[in-house]
């Protein structure tokens, strides 16, 4: 009979307890339904058109990183033959963030925008990276105004109205990150592009504030809005109700938009937590006494 060795016993009892840590991945933020408010272009500098990128904002604030695996959003596809050849997911905190502090910004005002630079990103083109697929929800689908290529511009002359309606396809996009996105507790935007050839994509907004069946925001945090940036503006961005739409001619203040989008990722139960306290403890002890011992 092979002899007992309690450390290996022991180690077999803490790599047990951490395999049977619960992984639970489930949609965990969600801004709700489209409301066809407004449409807002977001695409790559690919097939040589230059970049735009809308961001709306989402927190993490349990007390441990989040596991982001897959996210959806929702917007227009223009043209008579669309074809998507591109998707970018970026991720962006809050500025002062990952930003220039010192330099003279050309727009009114930085203050809970999107950072200058990307926290993460992926890109379908990047083997590894990401996967997506298609859903048409409607094949005609109008939102009433929009903010398209050429519609965005520095201080003083930020605020156009808007480019007005646009129709097109609502399509879903769900996108699975083969490179998982893995966030510290934080406050972040969401940021998808879409490179189309033959149209463009929109984003559609969503309700502001959320409503079922979106997800609140935890207590303490303020749901931002919609901002947007392209690569003439850049690093700068806009907000694309307060800036850009601008307050109504009959006066009053200025509309504040969501998008549509939602996440799905894993973080750890608290029974996990302290499933992997008890691993940790156990191995720890396990070391404790094979020192003892030697």
């Amino acid at each position: 009979m092979r002899p007992y060795m309690p450390g290996l016993a022991i180690s077999a009892l803490s790599i047990g307890l951490l395999a049977a840590l619960p992984a639970v991945a489930a949609p965990f933020f969600n801004t709700g339904n489209p409301d066809g408010k407004i449409a807002t272009a977001t695409r790559p500098d690919v097939g040589g058109k230059f970049e735009i990128e809308s961001a709306d904002d989402f927190v993490l604030a349990t007390s441990n990183s989040t596991v982001i695996t897959s996210a959806t959003f929702t917007g227009l596809l223009t043209g008579t033959n669309p074809s998507v050849n591109d998707v970018v997911v970026e991720i962006y905190r809050v500025f002062p963030k990952d930003s220039d502090t010192g330099r003279t910004p050309n727009v009114p005002t930085r203050a809970n925008s999107p950072s200058d630079v990307a926290f993460a990103s992926r890109d379908s083109a990047t083997p590894g990276d990401l996967t997506f697929t298609t859903n048409t929800l409607q094949q005609s689908f109008t939102a009433q105004n929009s903010v398209q290529a050429g519609g965005i511009h520095p201080t003083p002359n930020q605020t156009t109205k808007g480019d007005g309606q646009v129709t097109g396809t609502e399509v879903e996009f769900t996108v699975t990150f083969k490179t998982p996105l893995v966030l510290p507790p934080d406050h972040y935007f969401f940021v998808p592009q879409v490179g189309v050839d033959g149209g463009e994509f929109l984003w559609l907004s969503a309700p502001k504030p959320i409503v079922p069946p979106g997800t609140p925001f935890p207590p303490g945090f303020t749901d931002l809005q919609s901002w947007t940036r392209d690569q003439f503006l850049d690093p700068d961005w806009l907000r694309i109700g307060t800036d850009i739409v601008g307050s109504p001619v009959t006066g009053g203040p200025a509309p504040t938009f969501n998008a549509a989008f939602s996440l799905t990722g894993t973080v750890p139960e608290p029974a996990s937590l302290g499933l992997l306290g008890t691993a940790l403890s156990v191995m720890a002890l396990a070391g404790l006494r094979r020192r003892r011992q030697s």
